[in-house]
């Protein structure tokens, strides 16, 4: 069975629109940043199971805090981004794409919360998780990137 796909089903919904391209040395950037924002991760105790399970059973604030703030200041960051027109560090500038609401991201949310409740593990935390020894971890990011390909590959055959 093979698997055709119209161009118009592969344009991203969230474009790059980046026009210079960068050196790997230029890159090097992105991994210190991350490195950075896994440590701070794993100071704020986020990729804590136990922080996620307290979580999803209503007995702490704290991840909520995190996440809460975490959307405050991307709100606030956007914002002034758009007010003062503010430019990438190459120069260029920023810019914000419409989305449009569809049914398939209810279901979508809802898988990604069941599977983030299940495993006490979302992907932003999964590398910083490995990083600090819970090989366990790999399991779930090897479960992600199958959903990714399944999603990918049925992509046509779901609501969106």
């Amino acid at each position: 069975m093979q698997n055709t796909v119209s161009p118009d089903a592969l344009v991203c919904d969230a474009p790059n629109d980046m026009k210079k391209t960068e050196s790997g040395l230029a890159n090097l950037k992105y991994l210190v940043v991350g490195i950075l924002f896994g440590i701070v991760f794993v100071k704020a105790e986020i990729i804590s199971w136990f922080r996620i399970q307290e979580m999803f059973r209503l007995q702490s604030f704290h991840m909520y805090g995190v996440i809460g703030s975490a959307v405050v200041v991307g709100m606030v960051s956007v914002w002034l981004i758009k007010r003062f027109d503010i430019k990438t560090l190459s120069g260029e500038r920023v810019e914000f794409h419409p989305k449009t609401f569809n049914k398939g991201q209810i279901y979508g949310g809802l898988l990604f919360g069941l599977g983030w409740a299940i495993t006490g593990a979302c992907p932003g935390p999964l590398f910083a998780q490995i990083g600090s020894g819970y090989m366990v971890v790999i399991a779930t990011l090897l479960s992600a990137v199958a959903g990714t390909w399944v999603y990918g590959y049925l992509r046509e055959k779901l609501p969106h």
